[in-house]
């Protein structure tokens, strides 16, 4: 019943799910598959209904109500494990869903840097566990027939439907559907967008340098950011003022918002959607990315970003700037939370600074409020049946949806690992450190307990949010939203089995080019002077204007089921 682990190759054995319209069941193999007959309070299945009737269904459930079956189900599910807090059996985390559900789970364990390649293989074989949390991208998975359109069955969790109405979200999750009108996966649902990535820095040495970074991060731009590390390197005379991280992966990012076009970890399909035109743009030929490019070149021509940015791995990054000799280096705040303990310069003072804007304005990076989600396999469908399947579906409603199981996943058990004051915040013990919370304590919250890992405890209320943050994030997460302007979602591209298949034979290798290039540019291996037509002609033959003309005759002949 209590199955934790099991050998599949590279997995060791560990899994989650998320929607928009309908429908589902329980358990496998060890789970009891007898339904109960004690009447228990049920929920009418209407969209937002809370209305309550009395039903033979042997478990509870509900809209702020904690889901408990009363036979216990075992559940299997895929576990992305993370190197920074690696699996245990014994955590916390498992006997606390248990404790509270009577639901345990068949994990399916496998390395975070393999998680993706082993999901392929699982899905396309048909072998997936019920649930397939961690999920970034469902869309190759639609196709196969293997993943449930969980929109069809989203009416059946009341707690996911909750946050859906009150929190505004119909508009956010217009952006998973697919050409069928239906949606795959359940995204992870945060009530306001979060602050993302930026650029630490040693605030100490910009303002020996002359640099008042508080008054200027307001309306620099990132030729303001230019000038700014300029002078640093003038001051210190140091090598090198940045030497990234992530491989520059996030830098290229961000920076791509401010200018319009897309890069690094968001290249995608190099499609940027104008919301006056209403039609798609291939942005990463136009004379903005020319821009984003000779903006990178000069800071890597004069000496300002290291070359090794792109190749050396984020510890050779780190360790230059705990030593002093680097000052720039990008990061989200729980990185900087760390960072403060490893630094090796007496008196350094880290800041988390809003990230620069660009020639489309001064934009926040984070338009979306919808984070990675869960898939739910055919296989849960097939092998519990729709009754039991629904009630599998409510349990994942109350685990990833209610404020409670936001709560337990991310917080543990109030006396053990938390107390709640007087106004009733949340308040971690003091033994135990988190996210920058108690940074000397002995105890770590997701290493050693299992609780606020990235597989259950994301999405969340404002207030949950603001709970796991310092007052340092809390302030970096208000200066965001007071100096920067939200940016509008872009539509979703609802092709057919067929057009997607057909686009993704043009963007891979087109992307793939792309991305080549724009390191070579920026390295000085390409001219930008002299080779930039040809690029533009090249990225032309490698079916830019194609795939661009694909994306926008799919929205001409969808965008009635978008609202436009």
């Amino acid at each position: 019943m209590n199955k934790f682990m099991k050998a599949t190759g590279v997995v060791l054995a560990a899994s989650m799910a998320i929607g928009l319209a309908a429908c589902g069941s329980d358990s496998d193999k060890s789970t009891n598959g007898e339904s109960t007959t004690k009447e228990k309070t049920n929920t009418t299945e209407t969209a937002g209904s809370t209305e309550t009737k009395a039903d033979a269904l042997g478990y509870t459930f509900g809209e702020d109500q904690t889901f408990h079956s009363d036979e216990p189900v075992t559940y299997s599910i895929m576990f992305s494990d993370n190197e920074g807090y690696p699996y245990k059996k014994d955590w916390r985390l498992w006997s606390a869903i248990q404790e509270k559900t009577n639901v345990s789970f068949d994990l399916t364990v496998t390395a975070r840097t393999e998680y993706e390649n082993q999901k392929t293989l699982l899905v396309n074989s048909g072998d997936a566990p019920f649930i397939i949390p961690k999920t970034y991208d469902e869309s190759p998975f639609v196709a196969g027939g293997q993943i449930v359109p969980i929109s069809d069955y989203v009416q059946y969790m009341p707690n996911y439907q909750k946050q859906v109405k009150e929190w505004g979200m119909e508009e956010d999750l217009k952006a998973k559907l697919k050409d069928d009108g239906k949606y795959y996966v359940l995204p992870g649902l945060w009530e306001v967008a979060g602050g993302g990535y930026s650029y630490i820095i040693r605030k100490d040495v910009f303002e020996k340098a002359g640099v008042d970074v508080k008054a200027n991060e307001g309306s620099w731009t990132y030729e303001d950011f230019y000038d700014a590390m300029k002078k640093v390197k003038d001051f210190t005379g140091a090598k090198y003022v940045m030497s990234d991280r992530f491989k520059g992966e996030s830098t290229l990012n961000i920076a791509a918002v401010e200018y319009g076009v897309t890069g690094g970890w968001g290249l995608s399909n190099g499609l940027v959607f104008d919301h006056d035109q209403k039609k798609f743009n291939f942005a990463d030929t136009t004379e903005d990315f020319k821009s984003y490019v000779t903006y990178f070149n000069k800071l890597y021509k004069e000496g300002i970003l290291d070359p090794e940015s792109f190749t050396q791995e984020d510890d050779a990054a780190l360790a230059k700037f705990y030593k002093g000799d680097t000052f720039v280096i990008n990061g989200n705040y729980q990185n900087l939370a760390d960072m403060m303990t490893k630094m090796q310069v007496a008196d350094a003072e880290l800041y988390m600074i809003v990230q620069p804007g660009g020639p489309k304005g001064q934009l926040q990076i984070e338009a979306s409020r919808l984070e990675n989600g869960v898939m739910i396999s055919q296989n849960a469908l097939k092998k519990l049946g729709e009754e039991k399947f629904i009630q599998m579906l409510r349990f994942v409603d109350w685990l990833w949806y209610s404020d409670e199981g936001h709560t337990l996943t991310l917080w543990g058990v109030e006396g053990e690992t938390y107390s709640k004051d007087a106004e009733g915040n949340i308040k971690l013990n003091p033994d135990i450190t988190f996210n920058g919370l108690n940074p000397t304590a002995e105890k770590k919250l997701n290493v050693d307990y299992g609780f606020g890992g990235g597989v259950f405890a994301y999405g969340g209320s404002a207030k949950l949010k603001l709970s796991k943050m310092s007052e340092g994030e809390k302030d970096y997460n208000d200066r965001i939203l007071k100096l920067r302007e939200p940016r509008k979602v872009a539509p979703p591209i609802m092709g057919s089995a067929d057009d997607s298949e057909e686009m993704n034979l043009i963007s891979k290798p087109l992307m793939d080019f792309v991305k080549t290039m724009t390191l070579k540019f920026i390295t000085g291996q390409a001219d930008i002077g002299t080779e930039w037509d040809s690029y533009v002609k090249q990225a032309e033959a490698n079916g830019s204007t194609r795939y661009t003309d694909m994306a926008n005759e799919i929205f001409e002949k969808t965008k009635s089921k978008l609202g436009y």
